[in-house]
């Protein structure tokens, strides 16, 4: 998934039955759309972290920065800047940096058509360039062509005159030596190295603020779970999976926007992305299927709903495998064996244990029931503000589990041959004692298999 403007996404829900629907509150629906479902009860704000957990954060990076001999920290992917920060914007080819020195205010520096956001938000300390490719003046809107601007290197410059011209600087990742070689350049006794990973160590582990907003968007996505299940019963056969990821995308954002007032104004609504996916029939039977979805629902059919939704940056995942009868013999093992891996996984993602040892625990499930011709990957992908984000439930992956991971919950079983797959999925807190799904909507045969 590419850090670009199409990128803040994922989760919301809280469930109730699917029965029994008429004679209900009205629904946050248009007046011409059918009650469904009732109405839940109203999420309460904030929808994003404030500032004041920001600035807890940087302190904690800028402790390990000292404990680490870092002078300061040039931060250059989105979303470490957005984690520490609280600044979201979109990205493309322009660069965009925040520098973290090892005590006091952070500095900004992005290209101008982010001026307005760079200059209303609590970091003070900003500079911008015109746009990309640069030539010019800078902090001012240039008119005059020119060669091109060397833009590493205004920001240099810039931590030069903030007293880090012999600074040693923390980095993202390993740049390669002709990088290095033009950097010193600019700051010949600068020591550049290579500090990432005590943001990702920082990032993989939630904060109770963090688990907070991520819960808000994972009750309502488990409601937009429930409003797609009762539209596909309410439809039936006359419905496409094309019309159900749509009015359930409207639903739930007609839902939001009674809690969640917008001015149009930068800093409010931010990292919030409601997309609903459903797919029916043969393109359920497919890991990451690349054709557009639009089958008419039939009886017989697998049909897969997912949420993947976002509040303030923070969300997970919550799909739910749904199979309409009749159903064969070979389609009931298969959910079946699929749903108790679902539930393995998340009574195994307990602290201390190995990230490889919960995923060959659940992979084996699947091969003593005889499916392993329809294991296509690996249980669970670690979940952050990008999606998927380190550590792995892979059986590659020697990570040791700490309490307030989050991973997502998906070990997938596929028949392309027989036109059908299940994949459920939840967002799963690692626990003291075991994993705490989050989700709250039915992994359960009365839920999940439908009768058209």
């Amino acid at each position: 998934m590419s850090t670009s403007r199409r990128h803040f996404l994922k989760t919301f829900g809280f469930s109730t039955a699917a029965a029994g629907l008429s004679g209900l509150a009205a629904c946050a629906v248009p007046e011409n759309k059918k009650q469904l479902i009732p109405e839940m009860a109203p999420l309460p704000p904030p929808f994003r972290l404030p500032e004041a957990w920001h600035r807890q954060t940087l302190a904690r990076l800028q402790e390990k920065m000292s404990e680490n001999g870092l002078d300061g920290m040039i931060c250059k992917d989105v979303w470490n800047i957005v984690y520490l920060s609280g600044l979201f914007h979109s990205t493309t080819e322009r660069p965009f940096w925040l520098f973290v020195p090892k005590t006091g205010e952070p500095s900004i520096f992005g290209p101008g058509l982010d001026r307005d956001l760079i200059s209303t938000w609590w970091i003070k300390d900003a500079a911008w360039y015109f746009d990309f490719p640069h030539h010019g003046a800078y902090d001012q809107v240039v008119y005059e062509r020119g060669p091109r601007a060397d833009l590493d290197v205004w920001m240099l410059e810039h931590l030069a005159q903030r007293g880090f011209a012999e600074a040693t600087l923390g980095i993202e990742k390993a740049a390669d030596e002709a990088t290095i070689k033009r950097w010193q350049k600019t700051l010949p006794k600068a020591n550049f190295k290579p500090a990432g990973d005590l943001l990702m160590k920082m990032r993989v582990v939630k904060t109770p603020e963090e688990i907070e907003l991520t819960q808000k968007a994972i009750d309502l996505h488990d409601h937009m779970l429930e409003y797609a299940r009762a539209y596909i019963l309410d439809r039936g056969t006359e419905a496409t999976d094309f019309e159900v990821r749509h009015a359930t995308q409207e639903y739930a954002t007609h839902l939001l926007m009674k809690w969640l007032p917008l001015d149009g104004k930068p800093h409010a609504g931010v990292g919030i992305s409601l997309n609903f996916g459903c797919r029916a029939g043969i393109a359920t039977a497919y890991p990451h299927p690349n054709q557009f979805f639009y089958h008419k629902i039939q009886k017989g059919d697998a049909v897969q709903i997912a949420s993947v939704i976002r509040l303030g940056g923070y969300g997970g995942e919550g799909y739910r495998a749904l199979q309409t009868n009749p159903m064969n013999d070979l389609q009931k093992k298969m959910w079946e064996v699929h749903t108790e891996q679902t539930l393995t996984m998340g009574e195994l993602c307990k602290a201390g244990t190995p990230c490889n040892e919960v995923a060959e625990k659940v992979l084996d499930i699947a091969r003593k029931n005889d499916m392993e011709k329809y294991i296509y990957h690996r249980p669970a992908h670690g979940e952050g503000m990008e999606g998927h984000q380190e550590p792995y439930l892979s059986l590659g992956d020697e990570t040791i589990l700490q309490e307030g991971m989050m991973f997502s919950n998906e070990p997938g079983l596929y028949n392309p041959e027989g036109g059908f797959g299940y994949n459920h999925s939840n967002n799963m807190l690692v626990g003291k004692d075991a994993g705490i799904r989050m989700n709250k909507t039915p992994l359960t045969k009365e839920w999940c298999w439908l009768a058209l």
